[in-house]
């Protein structure tokens, strides 16, 4: 919680041979403390004066919308707690490495006889930090190096300079972070960046250079995120063995895309959830402000868990998408959806599933796919909290299909369509969760539906990652 230091508003009694108490008097004053704490908790207080200590550079009327809820409070309770919610805020806001509260009687001439005063005492963080940590996204890992100015301008602006080294993805980004006043969750975001990135599975190589602006922001209990990239993509072949269907899309395209995201989280994790649900609906609509890229693009997740028996957790989650080409131009391999592998429809190889040329995957323009999971804890573990709580076991049940889809015909002959050649799979591992940050997957599997052109992983299969189906 942090550190309250109070002081009372009346002098207690106390013992010792200085004030000249009677030990045998110690039942009596014990009494009398303890009336005088409840005297003093049920007692109308005004907190008179909020003074904030240890500000450098941070304005003032930034932190005004934060702690100004505790001139509310009504008595040394309600002070103490809206204090404590108040010094959150503070740490919240990412540009204070400490925040400590005071809580003593009011002084001066205008000091009411019930009145108080709080005082936040708060360290700022250093103009400029840096940052090494390694990050898992699906199927691969990182390292990242980060440099950023907190609070650069003393409203909660940050600009951040992060470079990305991965297995298969390299990167390194400019970024300036802008929070509205008095409601952090509603900011602005501008992005530099270049993304170089190797796809195995397609044998193609794609560099990104663009730049992006993001909105967010809740509403009820949605969140948002308005977007717009604009976007020079380079595609190349990432080896001589390429099929011709990719070396068709090598080359230079332009992207210009607006898209909105909306989010309904209310699971206790991201990682490994064990009760709550998760709806994600994307849309974007590329062309529209130009560029070479011209299409409709929708997704879907939805994800439900469940507590069940002896601790285990009932896990059922769907995705879906479509994306439709405009203004009579086809989809470029960048953009078409993916399936297959330890992250999505288990037992198959990594984005290995739907159409493809000469063994490169070429991706698809409609797809779904399903997952029901039962995680339990470990056998035989002991009643004490350690290791062994980080681990699950895991039985599933996964199925989906990706295609191409013909827009001259109706909704009907897509579903239909959908339906047709489902991979599924079944099988069982064991889960290792790193913290809020990953996790690993070891799973034995057994693929089913396979169709001419997938590629299978039956046996042993290691993933790790944040998201999964």
């Amino acid at each position: 919680m942090g550190t309250v230091h109070a002081r009372s508003m009346d002098s207690y009694p106390m013992h010792g041979r200085d004030l000249g108490v009677n030990p045998d008097d110690l039942e009596v004053m014990e009494a009398v403390q303890e009336t005088k704490q409840e005297v003093l908790e049920n007692k109308n207080v005004v907190v008179q004066h909020i003074n904030i200590e240890g500000l450098g550079r941070t304005k003032e009327d930034y932190l005004g919308y934060e702690i100004s809820d505790v001139f509310t409070a009504r008595n040394l309770v309600e002070v103490m707690r809206k204090s404590h919610e108040a010094r959150q805020r503070l740490l919240h806001l990412g540009i204070f490495k400490e925040v400590e509260v005071v809580i003593d009687i009011s002084e001066g001439a205008d000091a009411l006889p019930n009145g108080l005063d709080v005082t936040f005492e708060v360290t700022e963080l250093k103009r400029l930090t840096g940052s090494y940590n390694t990050m898992v996204g699906n199927n691969e890992g990182s390292m990242v190096l980060g440099i950023k100015l907190p609070n650069m301008l003393g409203r909660g602006e940050k600009l951040t300079f992060q470079f990305s080294y991965g297995t298969k993805e390299t990167s390194y980004g400019l970024s300036f972070f802008k929070p509205q006043s008095g409601f952090y969750e509603r900011n602005f975001t501008l992005n530099l960046y270049k993304v170089t990135g190797q796809f195995p599975w397609s044998s193609l190589k794609e560099t990104d250079r663009g730049v992006s602006t993001e909105l967010n922001f809740p509403l009820w209990m949605t969140d948002h995120t308005l977007k717009w990239e604009g976007v020079w993509r380079e595609l190349g072949c990432l080896a001589r063995s390429a099929s011709f269907a990719v070396r068709e899309e090598s080359g230079h395209t332009l992207k210009s895309a607006l898209s909105h995201t909306m989010v309904i989280d209310t699971r206790n994790s991201a990682i490994l959830p064990r009760r709550g649900a998760l709806l994600r609906i994307s849309q974007e609509l590329a062309g529209y402000t130009g560029g070479d890229a011209s299409f409709l693009k929708e997704d879907v997740e939805l994800q439900l868990n469940k507590p069940f028996i002896w601790g285990s957790v009932l896990s059922a989650s769907l995705w879906g998408g479509m994306i439709y080409p405009l203004g009579g131009q086809p989809t470029s391999i960048a953009d078409r959806f993916y399936l297959g592998g330890p992250t999505s429809v288990r037992g198959f190889g990594m984005y290995s599933i739907g159409p493809q040329s000469e063994g490169d995957y070429l991706g698809g323009e409609a797809y779904w796919a399903g997952g029901l999971h039962l995680y339990t804890p470990l056998p035989f573990r002991s009643n004490k909290r350690g290791l062994a709580d980080l681990f699950r076991t895991h039985f599933f049940l996964n199925a989906g299909n990706l295609c191409n889809l013909n827009y001259g015909e109706g909704p009907h002959a897509h579903l239909q369509k959908l339906a047709e050649c489902i991979r599924w799979s079944y099988g069982a591992g064991i889960i290792l969760r790193l913290g809020n940050i990953a996790r690993l997957e070891l799973n034995y599997c057994f693929p089913m539906g396979v169709q001419s052109g997938d590629r299978i992983c039956d046996g042993v299969q290691f993933g790790a990652g944040i998201r999964f189906l």
